[in-house]
């Protein structure tokens, strides 16, 4: 197990960035996927960028591909999800994950989430 706390949301204008941390608990960190969810309101949460234990290997959503980039600091037990040209459709709460199995699923382990609110 692992436990996570996200911070860096808030409310940004369209066009604009966001950084967001998350710290993780836990002497294991480095065997772990780790991922950025995102839910809006009425959607389902979905997977918006993982990394495996090196980070060199990526996964993105379409709708974020050259302009959202996850990255690790396994020194550190943190994970990172730089937010660039950020878009109105951006605004979700943002969950960091971890995962012990795939990059892409597996993911049982979660933070408390962080609200980004882009205005237009």
């Amino acid at each position: 197990q692992v436990q996570l706390v996200e911070s860096g949301g808030g409310l940004v204008q369209a066009g604009g960035s966001l950084r967001l941390s998350c710290a993780a608990s836990g002497r294991t960190f480095n065997r772990y996927y780790m991922g950025w969810f995102r839910q809006a309101p009425g959607k389902d949460r979905e997977l918006v960028a993982a990394s495996d234990w090196s980070g060199g290997s990526t996964d993105y959503a379409d709708s974020v591909k050259g302009r959202f980039t996850i990255s690790r600091d396994n020194a550190k037990n943190m994970v990172y999800l730089q937010m660039n040209s950020l878009k109105p459709e951006d605004t979700a709460v943002y969950y960091c994950a971890a995962s012990i199995r795939h990059l892409k699923w597996g993911y049982n382990n979660w933070g408390q989430g962080t609200q980004v609110t882009v205005s237009s």
